[in-house]
């Protein structure tokens, strides 16, 4: 009965690696200083977004064991359901803090926070203006919401202007949707010039701050503040930071919340404790951009404006042979190719840690000169 499955699997799947755009998980072991192990080999990995290496600080660790020991492996069901753990009520206390907001709220992951936050406000009859390099799961947040979406250019402003202009008068609700540093190109969206557009208008705004929470100068904030806690957090969930009575009309309306389990104790303890060393530790927070710059400055290309630095290569095959080529001498830079990225456009996705030596990254720039001197 699964002949007809399995023969249509196959036949993707060599379209696929025909178009040099199969996926395949490889078995690999994270460490401590950005080691990865792989294929029996130690390589500095630069793919990572651990970008202050705190998901293996002594202390983010201890702070998840001790939450294991006390309050168990998992939280066994909706947070709606089994009550709030004193570990997620802590974070998200000291999350609206630093985020300048009167509450937050906890999801599973960031994709979560996302597929739930745009449906619970807008719906039928409402706008949602959003970055067309927006992540995937802005776009699926936006689509599940019902809400008329349009895609504008790449940070440009007059497009959401002109959105509005066409718009407002004719909605209900406006929603407009970008990231503080989006995740491929490691830009920052101009998010004074769309606040302010916000205001005008009477439209809501939410921004995506997975890569910027506490690596990038937040600058202007947004109403509405969604983020992770696997990247410079070091450990694993998403949130959303906002005004209280928007945490509690999430907390009753946000599908991926409501109907979910909520995070393990250990994980929400981990990002308390990561939380605690990006605010009492700025040298730390500050080293991911200035080594990403170190890096730019040396093959001449565009200042970077965050941790993640794209060496864009074009096609597929060519971006997959030079991550390999790259792991011969001992870095781990994974191909980013479509439909991630748009076609012809296929990366080096190049992520900064602090766990980086200056050393390590010289030598990466070094490798790249040699091996791709037509990307300097």
């Amino acid at each position: 009965m699964s002949e007809s499955l399995d023969a249509f699997a196959r036949h993707k799947l060599a379209g696929l690696e025909s178009a040099a755009l199969r996926r395949r998980l490889v078995p690999t072991a994270r460490g401590p200083a950005a080691a990865a192990e792989r294929g029996g080999r130690t390589l500095v990995s630069f793919s990572c977004n651990d970008y202050l290496g705190l998901s293996h600080d002594p202390r983010v660790i201890a702070a998840a064991a001790e939450a294991l020991a006390r309050y168990g492996a998992g939280s066994g069901a909706s947070r709606l359901v089994t009550g709030n753990g004193p570990p997620l009520v802590a974070l998200e206390e000291r999350l609206a803090r630093h985020k300048g907001k009167e509450a937050a709220l906890v999801f599973g992951s960031g994709y979560l926070a996302n597929l739930g936050i745009a449906p619970a406000l807008v719906g039928p009859g409402d706008l949602i203006l959003i970055d067309e390099l927006g992540h995937s799961c802005l776009f699926a947040g936006a689509r599940m919401s019902g809400a008329r979406v349009e895609v504008f250019s790449h940070n440009a402003v007059e497009p959401i202007r002109a959105g509005l202009r066409r718009h407002r008068g004719s909605v209900r609700r406006a929603l407009i949707l970008t990231e503080r540093v989006f995740s491929m190109d490691g830009d920052r969206a101009p998010l004074p010039e769309i606040l302010a557009l916000a205001e005008a208008f009477d439209a809501w705004t939410l921004v995506d701050d997975a890569h910027g929470l506490g690596v990038v100068e937040p600058g202007a904030r947004a109403p509405l503040e969604m983020g992770t806690l696997s990247k410079t957090l070091g450990s694993y969930g998403g949130y959303l930071c906002a005004s209280r009575p928007v945490i509690d009309l999430l907390t009753s309306r946000a599908r991926s919340l409501v109907y979910t389990t909520g995070l393990p104790p250990a994980s929400a303890a981990a990002a308390l404790a990561a939380l605690d060393i990006v605010e009492t530790e700025p040298e730390r927070a500050a080293r991911p951009l200035a080594l990403a710059r170190r890096f730019t400055a040396r093959l001449g290309l565009p200042e970077a404006q965050s941790p993640v630095v794209p060496v864009l290569v074009g096609a597929a095959e060519a971006a997959l042979a030079l991550s390999e080529a790259l792991e011969a001498r001992g870095f781990l830079v994974v191909a980013i190719r479509p439909p991630t990225v748009a076609p012809g456009t296929a990366r080096l996705r190049v992520a900064f840690s602090a766990a980086h030596s200056e050393a390590q990254v010289d030598a990466l720039a070094d490798a790249l000169a040699e091996l791709a001197p037509d990307k300097r």
